[in-house]
């Protein structure tokens, strides 16, 4: 499974290159980025999420995603907690956006290629829990993080985002057997081919507008991305591992978690008048160190979880 991860977050590699050498040399400006990710998160994602809903209604699926929902609860409790443990605020630092990169992962971007890559759609159907949990949590506690403020109109939002609106619509026809036609289907099928080259060539233009030798000098992204993506991620493998639930659900969520952390950070810093820059600096950072740390953590929850079968069998 961690070969499968490796291979994936390889390829994954190459495609932001590709970004990456479109920015530098043109053909994608900063606008055309910008209007290009809202195409994956508004339009490809949501697209991705509801194809998940379209199989078969079996009762081990329907349980899979309540217990994912359940564990990405857990999480989120833990990724929190830890954050707040290992970031100690100190009036020097962006403490607010250390936190938050912290927590939040680019669960969509990564997540959902890197599940897909280890269980197929099935997997995605299950990281939708986790995409659920997660927009309702960085709507909430994550903007008040950010901004200081209690945005109600902000969280009020979240139930009409295109992803949450996939989702709801996408359970109504899994519960209810509704199946699309075989032409909209293999229309929307496109679509979803286009996640993942589209997401890491859009990752590898915001890369390519970061400044990368002054980033190599700042010791403090290092510190948060060691926590984001080897800390929190050994911690929350560590607790999952006694759990007695299948391996998809308990991968599903680690590999979700330990996604780098999540290009809405910069967005909030923007809109709320905060360090941007560090905040885009801690995702490009993380972004390129996790396709090391994403293999290693799965390679280590895999010999965990065998070693506390072995110890409780």
């Amino acid at each position: 499974m961690s070969e499968t991860i490796l291979k994936q977050t390889i390829i994954m590699m190459v495609l932001m290159l590709v970004g990456f050498l479109c920015s530098k040399t043109g053909l994608i400006s900063e606008s055309s980025n910008k209007d290009l990710s809202k195409i994956v998160l508004q339009v490809v994602n949501p697209v991705v999420i509801f194809m998940s809903y379209q199989t078969e209604q079996k009762p081990e699926l329907i349980r899979e995603l309540m217990l994912t929902f359940a564990l990405s609860c857990l999480s989120f409790v833990v990724l929190i907690a830890g954050a707040y443990l290992f970031i100690r605020k100190k009036p020097d630092r962006n403490t607010e956006i250390e936190r938050f990169s912290s927590i939040y992962s680019n669960c969509g971007f990564m997540g959902i290629p890197l599940v897909n890559a280890l269980f197929g759609m099935e997997g995605v159907f299950c990281l939708t829990a986790y995409i659920t949990v997660f927009n309702l949590i960085v709507w909430t506690h994550g903007v008040i993080l950010i901004t200081g403020e209690k945005d109600m109109k902000a969280v009020i939002k979240v139930f009409y985002s295109p992803t949450v609106i996939a989702i709801i619509i996408g359970l109504l026809c899994f519960f209810l057997g509704i199946r699309l036609p075989e032409i909209p289907s293999k229309a929307l099928g496109y679509i979803t081919e286009l996640n993942t080259p589209l997401a890491m060539i859009v990752s590898g233009a915001t890369i390519a507008g970061t400044d990368l030798k002054t980033l190599v000098k700042k010791v403090g992204v290092y510190k948060v991305c060691s926590v984001k993506l080897i800390l929190l991620p050994i911690l929350l493998s560590v607790i999952l591992c006694w759990l007695p639930v299948d391996e998809k659900v308990r991968m599903t969520v680690i590999v979700a978690a330990s996604a780098p952390p999540a290009a809405m950070c910069t967005l909030l810093c923007i809109r709320s008048g905060k360090d941007s820059l560090y905040a885009s600096e801690i995702f490009t950072a993380g972004t390129i160190l996790s396709v090391i740390t994403l293999p290693a953590v799965v390679k280590f929850t895999e010999y965990l979880t065998k070693t506390v079968s072995q110890f409780c069998g």
